[in-house]
């Protein structure tokens, strides 16, 4: 009794000491979001289903080691439980891994198996007196002690506090149990010794040197739960940032966000990039009218097919969408990023979307719908790209001729009873960047644009409107 006293009583201060460890880390819990929680409980059930996969592995190794070993026993032994603990513990392993990878593992499960881990391991142990048919005591000396560590090292890769705390405390409680029942089995007091070499030489149990073993068990478990409880604030910080990386894309393109959550410095309003860069602008005709007409969700439903027919065309071909202005979409071609075809790109991007909204306004025909008709305009030059606002409102934007150009010719465009106008700029440098034209083109030179001092020389891209 007096021994497990004392281990109670070291027991005690090492779990002061966790608690002491576990408050010098920021709190790891909080209410992240319920995506965020979604998101790290994901990370944990691919952690447990690598625990699983280690711990098969764990006792495949274990087995070899034990089969090719020399046995130092005798082979009139009446029991050799090792084979049969290795196959009880690969069963378990078999099992665990099985309803790791398939489903979710339930928190008492994961308990379960801790325990179960530990408990394997001393009743290992805890045979090697039988098996060499020794006083209990001489199972306190096995070297397999050392493989405690390694499973409670092996909780950590689940990054929860509770399943390392419980490893550690398992294996501490357990060893001093086996002390217990070393001293009591093996004649009291009588085989307490504080002679250390008597105690290497001998069956003597040294009492300082089990709980030394204790304390090693505790301190190794504090500090990988000091570990874990940092670590999992990183987690959730990490899973945090890669979640709000995902939804930052759905509100910005990709390579915005992509600037955005990699950026190296921190990004201030007022700095940008001059850049060449093809500016793509498309829009619903009779839009406003229509919106006027018909019910909201009606209208807010065309939208999104709309967008949804012609986002996916822009992206495909390396355009960012800078904003959607109502039935509107601004798209820019090398702003975002350097682009040696930006031009080429754009007129591509253009030649697809006409054929997608020719296929679309059949599509509404045939269901009995009113056609909807999209007008396309682009222009090319030097741009300025870069963020604007204040430091609590930033917008990643492009400014400069050819994106005022681009809008104007949207309204130009119906002088020249076209459905698609280009700038004789954007389509010249797309032929010397690689671009063959898919329709008729025609230039039509000189013209007027309201809005623009001077004349533009203008292609119309397939058949008038």
């Amino acid at each position: 009794m007096t021994v497990i006293l004392k281990g109670i009583r070291h027991s005690n201060a090492m779990i002061s000491f966790l608690k002491s460890a576990y408050l010098l880390g920021e709190p790891i819990e909080g209410h992240p979001p319920e995506r965020v929680q979604l998101a790290i409980q994901r990370q944990q059930d691919q952690s447990e289903v690598l625990i699983a996969s280690v711990q098969l592995l764990l006792v495949l190794v274990f087995a070899v080691l034990y089969f090719l070993s020399p046995k130092t026993f005798s082979q009139d032994t009446m029991f050799a439980p090792v084979p049969y603990a290795l196959f009880a513990y690969f069963s378990f392993s078999v099992c665990r891994l099985i309803w790791a990878i398939n489903w979710r593992l339930p928190g008492w499960v994961l308990s379960i198996s801790v325990i179960a881990d530990m408990s394997l391991l001393l009743f290992l142990i805890w045979s090697f007196h039988i098996q060499y048919q020794q006083p209990p005591s001489f199972y306190l000396k096995a070297p397999t002690l050392l493989y405690v560590f390694i499973f409670i090292a092996l909780r950590a890769l689940r990054f929860e506090l509770r399943y390392v705390l419980l490893a550690g405390f398992t294996a501490a409680i357990g060893w001093l149990i086996l002390m217990s029942y070393a001293i009591y089995e093996s004649g009291g007091m009588n085989v307490i010794t504080d002679d250390y070499v008597l105690y290497t030489m001998s069956h003597k149990i040294l009492i300082g040197a089990e709980f030394d073993k204790v304390i090693s068990i505790l301190i190794v478990t504090a500090i990988l739960a000091l570990v874990i409880a940092r670590a999992r604030r990183l987690l959730i910080n990490s899973v945090s940032q890669a979640t709000a990386a995902r939804d930052l894309s759905r509100f910005f393109s990709p390579e915005i966000a992509d600037q955005i959550t990699h950026s190296e410095n921190w990004i201030k309003p007022g700095t940008g990039q001059i850049r060449s860069a093809a500016i793509l602008h498309c829009d619903l005709q009779g839009f406003t009218k229509l919106s006027m007409e018909k019910p909201a969700n009606e209208v807010i439903e065309l939208l999104a097919e709309y967008q949804a027919r012609m986002v996916p065309i822009i992206q495909s071909h390396g355009g960012a969408i800078d904003k959607f202005l109502g039935d509107g979409i601004l798209a820019t071609f090398g702003a975002v990023e350097n682009s040696d075809s930006f031009a080429a790109d754009c007129m591509q991007a253009l030649d697809e979307m006409m054929l997608e909204a020719g296929n679309w306004e059949k599509e509404r025909i045939s269901e009995g719908l009113s056609p909807q008709y999209i007008r396309f305009t682009a222009a090319s030059g030097q741009i300025l790209f870069g963020a604007v606002g204040d430091e609590s409102r930033l917008e990643y934007t492009v400014i400069g001729e050819p994106v005022n150009l681009a809008a104007k010719l949207d309204k130009h465009a119906k002088d020249e009873k076209a459905q698609t106008v280009v700038t004789l700029e954007c389509f010249e440098t797309a032929l010397a960047q690689g671009y063959k034209p898919a329709q008729q083109n025609e230039i039509r030179a000189a013209r007027h644009v309201g809005g623009v001092t001077g004349l533009v020389d203008l292609v119309v891209v397939g058949d008038p409107a």
